[in-house]
């Protein structure tokens, strides 16, 4: 017999928020009737929502509906399905193209996400599986969405511990904000051996509909295979890239500097 691995706490959870999904304004009574749950079972989960901010109270009518944090999960879902709609078959294009690794990367608070990937074509590679979390002051994509980050979270991943993967990764925090000024005057990326030791990784911001940068696509591969001719197809082929998601999210053309291959 399978074995049953939910957690019965986070399950009882959801189901409260589903219901006040599906029917918004219940009470404590209400929801313990129609959920089958005790009232003080109910109260205490709705009381733990709502100090998130995934549940809010109504005082005069003591009832509750969804809270903020709902609303914003339910946006940045929306968002990422959006963007992987428009962006996958483009990533399909660009490792055809390039015969290289292809990623899409979020910056999730202090980190970056792999979202997705395509994997490349030669016999070596370097291959980042989705769901891959790491820094954001190394890498192609990581840097930047670092670069185009809100200037308070930019200065706190700066001046916090910059942890070396390699002997070129930048640990020097006035050297690494003349890197992320650089990144935003030319409006993309191209970094070598910071990471990943023998790879490197091109990289252009996707814009959403108001401007704003809210992935990155790059290719990366191994580090032996750049020569100055691929840096500049592989440079231009994904900022083309980067530019067409972005038109098809709403994103006005961005006018961002001429491409001089510049690595970090």
């Amino acid at each position: 017999m399978d074995r049953d691995y939910r957690i019965a706490a986070v399950d009882r959870a959801l189901s409260v928020l589903e219901a006040l999904a599906d029917h918004p304004g219940q009470g404590v009574t209400e929801l313990a009737e129609r959920l089958g749950m005790t009232k003080s079972l109910v109260f205490r989960i709705l009381h733990t929502l709502e100090a998130r901010g995934y549940v809010a109270r109504d005082p005069e009518r003591a009832s509750y509906g969804l809270g903020y944090r709902s609303w914003v999960l339910g946006e940045r879902s929306s968002r990422q399905t959006a963007l992987l709609q428009v962006a996958l078959p483009e990533m399909d294009a660009l490792r055809d193209a390039t015969s290289e690794n292809v990623n899409l990367v979020l910056r999730e608070g202090d980190r970056s996400l792999v979202l997705a990937t395509r994997e490349g074509r030669h016999h070596m590679r370097l291959f980042a599986q989705a769901g891959r979390r790491g820094p954001l002051h190394a890498g192609g994509g990581s840097m930047l969405l670092l670069a185009y980050a809100p200037e308070a979270l930019r200065e706190a991943v700066i001046t916090g511990p910059l942890t070396r993967f390699t002997p070129r990764t930048i640990t020097d925090p006035d050297a690494l904000r003349r890197v992320l000024g650089r990144i935003r005057a030319q409006g993309w990326h191209i970094a070598q051996d910071d990471l990943d030791e023998g790879a490197f990784s091109v990289a252009a911001p996707i814009r959403g509909h108001d401007g704003e940068v809210i992935a990155a696509i790059s290719v990366a591969g191994a580090l032996a295979r750049f020569d100055e001719e691929r840096r500049l197809s592989h440079l231009a082929a994904v900022r083309a890239a980067a530019a067409r998601i972005s038109a098809r999210l709403g994103a006005a053309p961005a006018a961002d500097a001429e491409p001089r291959a510049q690595a970090s």
